[in-house]
């Protein structure tokens, strides 16, 4: 399933290319890397919970979670330094194409009322971050064995040095923007 891969070589370089006027191919800004976490703010009361959200995010990209732990202790929020407190995986090369391509063109369409992501959340060099709000808009996900709802963070790290030039990589890529 390496449609967008090969999408990026015939397609959108030469687009933006011309759009940019690079002289290279080398200066065309290409996506790097994409990271998903979760957070989980429940874990003291449902230690299970690390286990499910393993599960799902290894259905959903095909690649084992690594655990994050908590750099420093936090009174307020009953935290400590070294407890467990979510997980996250980083994409590269065909997955992260592959979770790309499912993303824009299955998982987005089935969020309720869903109108576009938005183009505010930009971080000034070039990359950029999307909030999910329930884990079950992906069709590998089974409603039944899910024990508790659970959004996750994607963010999507490009190569490019601005964020007008990352805009239009995803938009070539197929990242559904607002209008």
């Amino acid at each position: 399933m390496e449609i967008l891969k090969e999408q990026y070589q015939k397609e959108i370089v030469p687009a933006l290319m011309k759009k940019f006027n690079y002289k290279s191919v080398m200066e065309v800004p290409r996506l790097e890397k994409i990271v998903l976490n979760v957070g989980l703010g429940d874990l003291k009361e449902n230690p299970k919970a690390l286990e499910g959200t393993i599960k799902d995010l290894t259905a959903i990209t095909g690649q084992k979670p690594v655990v994050t732990k908590a750099r420093k202790s936090i009174a307020a929020f009953k935290i400590r330094e070294g407890v467990d407190i979510g997980a996250k995986v980083t994409l590269r090369n065909g997955k992260m194409y592959d979770f790309a391509y499912k993303l824009f063109n299955t998982a987005l369409p089935r969020v309720r009322d869903f109108r576009g992501v938005s183009t505010d959340s930009f971080d000034g060099r070039g990359n950029y971050s999307m909030g999910i709000r329930e884990q079950l808009i992906f069709p590998e996900i089974e409603y039944d064995k899910v024990d508790k709802v659970r959004g996750m963070d994607i963010i999507f790290v490009t190569s490019a040095k601005t964020d007008e030039e990352a805009k239009e990589l995803l938009t070539l890529l197929g990242m559904p923007f607002k209008n």
